[in-house]
C-alpha cells in the first residue's frame, strides 16, 4: 500500500478541519442565540421532561453533546441549575447528539456536497461583513457547516485504502466475525479514539467512512459508535476539574449515565443490530451488511450499487445511534433521583473550615471556557458574590469604629479587614483574568459589552474594598496620634455609613439580577448617592464651626473628616457600578430603558 507519512498528516488535518467546522458552527449558533440560549437553559429545566427536551434541542442546535454538557457543568458550577436538573439535560443531550449523525449521513453520502459547499461559502463570507451581529453569526455558522463537510470529504480521501494492502485487510478480517469478544474490541477502539479527539461526531464520521468503504462490517462499526458514547465523557470531566464540587458532580453524572447505559446495552447489542436491519428493510433500504459482503466478494461494484449500499449503511448507523440513545433515555429517565444519590455518594466535597471556604471563587474557574457565550452568566454571579464579600468589609469597618483600640479584639478585626482587602485584590485579578479569557473566545457584540461592563464593575468593587481598608487605617492613625472622637463624631460617622450600607445593599440587589434591572432600582441608588453627598457637605460645614468652638480638637476633626470623606468616596464607587449597569441597559436593551439619569451627570 502506497501510503506515506504525508498522507497520514493530511488525514489528521482532515479530522482537524472537521472538528474546527463543528466548533465554528457551534459558536456561531451560540452567538446568534446569545441571551436566548442562556434563558432556554436556565428556564426550561423545571422538571425532568422539560430538562430532557432542553438537552435534545440545545445539542441538536449546537451540534455537540460535549459542548452542551460543558454548558450544563458551567451552569451547575454557577448555581443556575441543580444537579437533578442537569441530569435530565445531560440525558437529553445524548439523544440530541444523534442529530449530527443524521446530518453527516444524509448530506455527506446522499447529497453531492461538492456542488453546494462553494455556493454556500459565497453566501456565508459576505454575511460576515454585514453590520447586523446576528447576520454575522449566521454567516459564521454556515462557514462552519462548509468546513465540516470539507473535512468529511478529506477524511474519506485520506483514509488508507486497506483493499490495496491484503495483509492488513486479512488481519482485520480476523476480528470482524460477529462475536461478543470482537464487538468488545471495536467498542474499546471507539472509546479510545473519541477520548483522544474529544468528539463523538468526528468518531462517527470516521467509522461511517470505514464502513462505507466496506472495510468494517455494520455490527462492528456500531460497536465503535457505542464506545464513542463513553469516550465523549472526557470533555466535561476535563471541564469540571477547575470547578466546584457541584460541577464535578454534574460531570460525574454524565460519566455515570453513559457507563451504566453501556453496561445494559452491551448484552443487548446484537439484538439491537438485528432491529436496525429490520428497520432498514421497512424503509425499503438494503441490508447494511450487504456492503461489507459485496466489498469482500471480489466482484467489482457499479457506482449505483456502491451509492445504494453506502446510503443504506449510513442510514442504518444513524438509526442505531438514535434508537440506542432513545431506549437508554427511556429507561434511565425514571432513575434521575437515584443517579443524583449515587453521584452525591461518589463525589464528596472537601471538608474545609468556613473561613477558608469564604475566600474561594465560588462560580468561575479557568477550566470551563468551552462555551464562552455562556460563561458570562457564571461571571455575573461571581461579581455579585464579590460585592457581597466586600460588603462584609464595610460591616467590619463599622464594628471597628466602636471597638476599643489597643485591645485584642481590635487587633483581630483589623487583621481580618487587611486579609479581606488582600483577598479582594486577588479576586479582582482572578475574575478579570477569567473575563479576559472569555473575550478571547468567540463572542457576540452584546456579550462583549457585558464583559466590558463587568470588568469596570469589578474595578469599582475593588475600590470599595480599598476605601473600607482606608477607614480602618484612619482609625489606627487616630489612635497613634492620641486623638479622640466625641459622641457627635461617632453619631455622624454611623449615619453616613448607614447610608453607604443601604446604597451597597441596593447595588448588590442590582448585580444579583443584572439582566432584569429596572429603572426604579437604578434611581433608588442615585437618590441614595445624593443623600450621602448632602450629608457629607453638612458634616464638612459643621466640622469647621465645631473646631472653631473647640467642641473637639483640630486633630480629631481631621481624622473625623477623613472618615466622612472616605464614606463619600464609597458612595461614588457604588454609583459608578450603577452607572455601568445603566449604560449596559441603554446599549443592549434601549427599548426597555427609560433613562435613569445620575443626578451628578
Amino acid at each position: 500500500m502506497d501510503y506515506s507519512i504525508l498522507d497520514f498528516v493530511a488525514l489528521i488535518g482532515a479530522v482537524c478541519l472537521f472538528l474546527y467546522g463543528m466548533k465554528v458552527m457551534s459558536e456561531g449558533l451560540q452567538k446568534a442565540a446569545g441571551n436566548g440560549l442562556r434563558s432556554i437553559l436556565s428556564a426550561m429545566t423545571r422538571n425532568r421532561l422539560m430538562g430532557v427536551v432542553t438537552g435534545i434541542l440545545i445539542t441538536a442546535l449546537i451540534q455537540s453533546s460535549s459542548a452542551s454538557t460543558v454548558m450544563v457543568v458551567s451552569f451547575v458550577n454557577a448555581g443556575l441549575m441543580s444537579l437533578e436538573q442537569s441530569m435530565a439535560v445531560i440525558m437529553g443531550a445524548n439523544v440530541g447528539t444523534t442529530f449530527t449523525a443524521w446530518i453527516v449521513a444524509i448530506f455527506g453520502f446522499k447529497v453531492n456536497m461538492g456542488t453546494v459547499l462553494m455556493p454556500l461559502l459565497a453566501i456565508a463570507v459576505p454575511m460576515m461583513f454585514m453590520k447586523k451581529n446576528k447576520t454575522k453569526s449566521i454567516g459564521e455558522f454556515l462557514i462552519g457547516f462548509v468546513f465540516l463537510f470539507m473535512g468529511l470529504a478529506s477524511i474519506s480521501e485520506y483514509v488508507p485504502d486497506l483493499s490495496k494492502s491484503p495483509e492488513i485487510f486479512e488481519s482485520l478480517k480476523a476480528y470482524t466475525a460477529p462475536t461478543f469478544f470482537n464487538m468488545l474490541i471495536f467498542w474499546a477502539v471507539g472509546v479510545v479514539v473519541t477520548a483522544v479527539i474529544q468528539s463523538s461526531a468526528a468518531t462517527f464520521a470516521i467509522v461511517l467512512i470505514l464502513a462505507a468503504k466496506g472495510w468494517v462490517p455494520f455490527d462492528m462499526a456500531c460497536a465503535m459508535v457505542l464506545g464513542s458514547k463513553i469516550g465523549t465523557t472526557i470533555t466535561p470531566v476535563l471541564a469540571s476539574l477547575g470547578g466546584n464540587t457541584a460541577a464535578k458532580k454534574a460531570a460525574a453524572g454524565h460519566v455515570l449515565f453513559n457507563v451504566l447505559g453501556a453496561v445494559w446495552e452491551l448484552p443487548c447489542f446484537f439484538l439491537v443490530v438485528k432491529l436496525i436491519v429490520w428497520i432498514n428493510a421497512l424503509f425499503g433500504l438494503a441490508d447494511p451488511n450487504s456492503l461489507y459482503q459485496a466489498a469482500n466478494s471480489g466482484k467489482a461494484m457499479t457506482e449505483a450499487d456502491q451509492a445504494t449500499y453506502t446510503f443504506a449503511m449510513s442510514f442504518a448507523m444513524s438509526m442505531f445511534h438514535t434508537v440506542l440513545a432513545t431506549i437508554n433515555l427511556g429507561v434511565m429517565i425514571w432513575f434521575t433521583k437515584a443517579y443524583v444519590k449515587m453521584v452525591n455518594f461518589l463525589v464528596k466535597g472537601k471538608k474545609k473550615k468556613a473561613d477558608e471556604e469564604e475566600f474561594q471563587l465560588k462560580y468561575i474557574s479557568t477550566g470551563m471556557l468551552s462555551a464562552a457565550e455562556l460563561n458570562i452568566s457564571q461571571a455575573q454571579r461571581e461579581v455579585a458574590v464579590y460585592a457581597q464579600r466586600v460588603e462584609r468589609m464595610l460591616g467590619m469597618a463599622k464594628t471597628l469604629l466602636h471597638t476599643k483600640t489597643g485591645t485584642e479584639e481590635f487587633k483581630k478585626l483589623l487583621e481580618r479587614i487587611t486579609k479581606y482587602e488582600e483577598i479582594s485584590d486577588r479576586m479582582e485579578l482572578e475574575i478579570a483574568k477569567f473575563l479576559n479569557a472569555v473575550v478571547d473566545g468567540r463572542l457576540s457584540h452584546d456579550a462583549k459589552l457585558r464583559v466590558s461592563t463587568m470588568l469596570h464593575i469589578v474595578s469599582e468593587i475593588e475600590s470599595i474594598a480599598d476605601s473600607c481598608n482606608n477607614i480602618a487605617k484612619t482609625l489606627v492613625r487616630k489612635e497613634e496620634a492620641g486623638a479622640h472622637f466625641e459622641e457627635y463624631n461617632y453619631n455622624n460617622i454611623d449615619t453616613i455609613l448607614k447610608y453607604v450600607s443601604e446604597a451597597m445593599s441596593n447595588m448588590i440587589a442590582v448585580l444579583v439580577d443584572m439582566d432584569n434591572v429596572t429603572n426604579e432600582d437604578l434611581m433608588r441608588n442615585y437618590d441614595k448617592e445624593k443623600e450621602i453627598n448632602n450629608f457629607r457637605n453638612q458634616c464638612r460645614t459643621e466640622n469647621i464651626e465645631n473646631v472653631n468652638q473647640k467642641l473637639y480638637p483640630y486633630s480629631a476633626g481631621i481624622f473625623y473628616m477623613d472618615i466622612i470623606g472616605e464614606a463619600e468616596k464609597l458612595g461614588d464607587y457604588i454609583v459608578n457600578v450603577i452607572d455601568s449597569v445603566d449604560e449596559q441597559v441603554q446599549r443592549i436593551a434601549p427599548e426597555t430603558h427609560i433613562q435613569a439619569l445620575n443626578p451628578e451627570k
